[in-house]
């Protein structure tokens, strides 16, 4: 009967007949050779085989579908035990031996074919966390996600030193205006990611990226004993970074970058699209450095510089008007003062 299915289904390639063909058989043929042997114990629980219908239907077909087919194979199981003892009156002699083989392989059959189905779906269900498990780090920190996961109240906090740093790729916007789409989406993706490495590499956090510009704190949302100098190492290799995607695609870019160090307010926000984002006067003014600031100038506030002074080279730039701020002495960064490379400064 399996074997007509199948050659019909080849004939006709209609899935949908093949499949409730195969599973029709999987459910009547054990019950029919039960009934044939003369019930429960002659047949050794055959029965038992009828379940891999309902199993079946659950892989192929779906769990809200497999139920009327485990509704089957138990209305046939309840017809079973009453006509039972109508059967045993006729049942085929087998011996008691080759009975309890019987007993055992079925049981282990079926038992080991549900376990494998088990296996199965735990293992796929295992694939899916630790994909979602992935997406989420890639929207949040991993110690905020973990906090997520475990409270669904409002996750706020107060860090009192945090460096906050703003760069935006100057002249992007009209040069959107002239490139391809796939071939801007190609140029943006590949600064951000050799960009990305760099935050990772120096213990930093990615907070955001608005069109072609990017955002990273130091010190947020675990403490960093060094944040202001890792920010100040990021900001001396984006540019570079930068420089080497430009030349790849053949494109002129600069770079703007924005610092300042000081007290933020971190959270997480929304409850659809959520993002962890900072707020406070310390981020308000990275981003005025960077929008008031010169192509390829590292601009930060002055008491960005009294914290990078030890280590790094800063000229004064001048008092600017900062919109929203007023008059204010601003610094430009050049380097460092020992000349060590960025990826050396890991923590």
């Amino acid at each position: 009967a399996s074997a007509a299915s199948i050659v019909v289904f080849l004939r006709t390639r209609r899935y949908l007949l093949f499949r409730r063909s195969q599973l029709l058989l999987s459910l009547m043929l054990p019950f029919a050779l039960q009934w044939s042997l003369g019930g429960f114990q002659a047949s050794s629980a055959v029965c038992l085989w009828a379940f891999t219908s309902a199993l079946g239907a659950m892989l192929f077909v779906g769990g809200r579908a497999a139920i009327p087919w485990f509704g089957a194979f138990a209305a046939l199981l309840v017809l079973s035990a009453i006509i039972d003892s109508a059967l045993a009156e006729r049942a085929a002699d087998i011996p008691s031996g080759v009975g309890r083989a019987f007993f055992v392989l079925n049981i282990l059959g079926v038992t080991g074919t549900a376990s494998a189905l088990l296996q199965y779906f735990v293992h796929a269900r295992e694939i899916e966390q630790a994909r979602s498990e992935r997406l989420l780090l890639n929207v949040l920190p991993a110690p905020v996600a973990a906090r997520l996961k475990r409270d669904q109240g409002v996750i706020a906090d107060q860090f009192e030193s945090v460096t906050v740093l703003f760069a935006d790729i100057a002249g992007f916007t009209p040069l959107a205006q002239h490139l391809p789409a796939a071939e801007l989406v190609e140029l943006l993706d590949g600064v951000f990611a050799r960009w990305d490495v760099l935050v990772a590499d120096l213990g930093l956090e990615k907070i955001k990226t608005i069109g072609d510009a990017y955002m990273v704190a130091g010190g947020v949302p675990l403490a960093h004993d060094r944040h202001v100098a890792a920010v100040a190492d990021l900001a001396l290799a984006m540019g570079p970074a930068l420089d080497r995607c430009a030349a790849d695609m053949g494109v002129p870019l600069a770079l703007r970058i924005g610092i300042d160090s000081g007290p933020v307010i971190a959270g997480v926000i929304g409850r659809t699209k959520f993002i962890y984002d900072l707020w406070g006067d310390t981020v308000n003014t990275a981003s005025r450095m960077e929008s008031h600031g010169d192509e390829g100038l590292i601009q930060v506030t002055d008491r960005a510089r009294r914290a990078l002074e030890p280590e790094f080279e800063l000229y004064e730039r001048g008092v600017i008007d900062v919109k929203g701020k007023g008059p204010m002495t601003c610094h430009v960064l050049t380097g460092r003062r020992d000349a060590r490379p960025a990826s050396s400064m890991r923590q």
